[in-house]
């Protein structure tokens, strides 16, 4: 593992990158509003990921970085996004790229898919809405991907269970809430086993 810092237009991002010994695929991932990149469910995902040929890049966002709790205006987030891609696709060059995130972060991957070119979105507790809020649902961000999205929830989800149809793949898993932390090994298991057969 190592650390590297990239200049994004909205400020520094800090990224931790673990190489997988043959890389088959990059994968940026990337944590919630309030959240970071030591999560259990990411650093599940992540061990679980190299395993199977993917190099992994977790991302601790600009706002994040500069100690605020909320991400700001979706465009600003994107743009940042867009940018640190980049800068990544740029030192693991011909690598396809996967991005991701648990939350805010599965928003932001759906949201830019298109715009840098990803193969693949992986959504881990994508907030389909606001607690208690159905009626303001942000399924759009996961219709309009323009990729195939693998959407990881749990069933105790306060933020809402995205519909089958919204995503390629739709796994819910018992007992889990929104930190997806009950059993994070399997939420790992999961991501494996869907991006695995994408890049053999």
């Amino acid at each position: 593992m190592f650390g590297m810092e990239i200049m994004t237009p909205r400020g520094r991002a800090v990224v931790e990158v673990d190489e997988a010994a043959e890389p088959r695929f990059l994968f940026v991932l990337t944590h919630g509003s309030a959240g970071g990149v030591e999560s259990p469910d990411l650093l599940a995902v992540r061990d679980a990921t190299v395993a199977i040929g993917g190099t992994v890049a977790r991302v601790l966002q600009p706002f994040r970085v500069a100690g605020a709790r909320a991400p700001g205006s979706p465009a600003r987030q994107d743009e940042a996004w867009t940018s640190i891609t980049a800068s990544l696709g740029e030192k693991f060059p011909g690598l396809p790229l996967v991005q991701g995130g648990r939350s805010n972060g599965a928003r932001v991957a759906c949201r830019t898919a298109r715009a840098v070119g990803a193969a693949a979105v992986v959504a881990l507790a994508f907030p389909l809405h606001p607690p208690g809020k159905p009626g303001r649902s942000r399924a759009q961000e996961l219709r309009e991907a323009g990729v195939d999205v693998l959407v990881v929830s749990g069933d105790r989800d306060r933020f809402g269970i995205p519909e089958r149809a919204d995503a390629a793949r739709l796994v819910v898993l018992a007992g889990e809430g929104h930190d997806l932390n009950r059993d994070p090994a399997r939420v790992g298991e999961v991501v494996a086993e869907w991006l695995g057969p994408r890049f053999s």
